[in-house]
């Protein structure tokens, strides 16, 4: 796999601890099926987090508006890799988004490895994401409950300390019923799930059961893109935890400066504690 040219990189957050953006990877031959990587500057094993941005899985948002994300997590002493995939809009939507993640979930953390060796711990790997990006990153979690021949599909559960789901949007059918974000299940899908209810088996994590990874979901009560009822259904019926933040909106949870960013930081400790 081609890489970019290796780049020191400072920042003052948690100014502690020394930050190199190390490299850019491709996991695909995609001009979307790349990685930014971030990891601390000292030697020592970190944890990796896959981090899934958001978008409602369009074209028009990509990694970039989660950069300063990786960099604070980095600096924390986490390795983290800042996932692109295709896209609605530009050649992304069912299957391609969903085949690029299971890409990325299966082929990152070897290509990290083998690119920065002994830089992470494998077995201290966390899939995170926002919004779409959360759907994404719990569906990547539970691919052995798909459907067979499903986009994806597995026969065995990823092997993963957890699955940090910030804002998700993790029942389909409901959010194409409610038109979230201005139709952007259908445009994902190509319709509803009464048009094509083999892709809403193969997505919809609503209808997927409960992961073998544990899930940690924090919610804003005031998120007005994606409602906090959402997560609350989804945590009862698959026992996942549920951290709701009251008066915190959908956009807070990426935002580092943010009342939110501090719980966030210690539910990813806790996850990759018990890893």
């Amino acid at each position: 796999m081609r890489t970019a040219r290796w780049r020191p990189r400072n920042s003052s957050r948690c100014s502690t601890i020394n930050v190199l953006r190390m490299l850019t990877l491709s996991y695909g031959p995609h001009r979307d099926q790349v990685a930014d990587i971030f990891t601390p500057a000292n030697a020592t094993p970190a944890p990796l987090v896959l981090f899934l941005h958001g978008g409602f899985w369009r074209a028009i948002h990509d990694r970039r508006h989660v950069t300063h994300l990786a960099e604070d997590l980095a600096q924390r002493g986490y390795a983290v890799a800042n996932v692109e995939y295709r896209r609605t809009g530009d050649g992304g939507g069912f299957p391609e988004t969903l085949l690029d993640v299971a890409l990325a979930a299966d082929g990152l953390p070897g290509l990290i490895d083998a690119e920065l060796p002994g830089r992470i711990d494998a077995s201290r790997i966390v899939y995170a994401g926002h919004s779409a990006g959360g759907h994404l990153a719990v569906w990547a979690a539970v691919r052995d409950r798909l459907p067979a021949g499903a986009p994806g599909q597995t026969s065995s559960p990823p092997v993963v300390a957890g699955v940090l789901a910030l804002a998700p949007v993790l029942d389909l059918a409901e959010a194409h019923q409610m038109g979230g974000g201005e139709g952007a299940v259908q445009e994902f899908l190509g319709a509803g799930p009464l048009e094509v209810p083999d892709r809403y088996a193969a997505a919809d994590t609503a209808t997927l059961g409960r992961p073998a990874a544990p899930v940690t979901i924090v919610h804003g009560d005031s998120d007005q893109r994606v409602p906090v009822a959402m997560s609350v259904q989804y945590a009862a019926a698959c026992g996942a935890k549920l951290v709701e933040l009251a008066g915190i909106g959908h956009f807070e949870l990426i935002d580092t400066a943010s009342a939110a960013w501090p719980v966030i930081v210690a539910e990813l400790s806790a996850l990759t504690a018990a890893g």
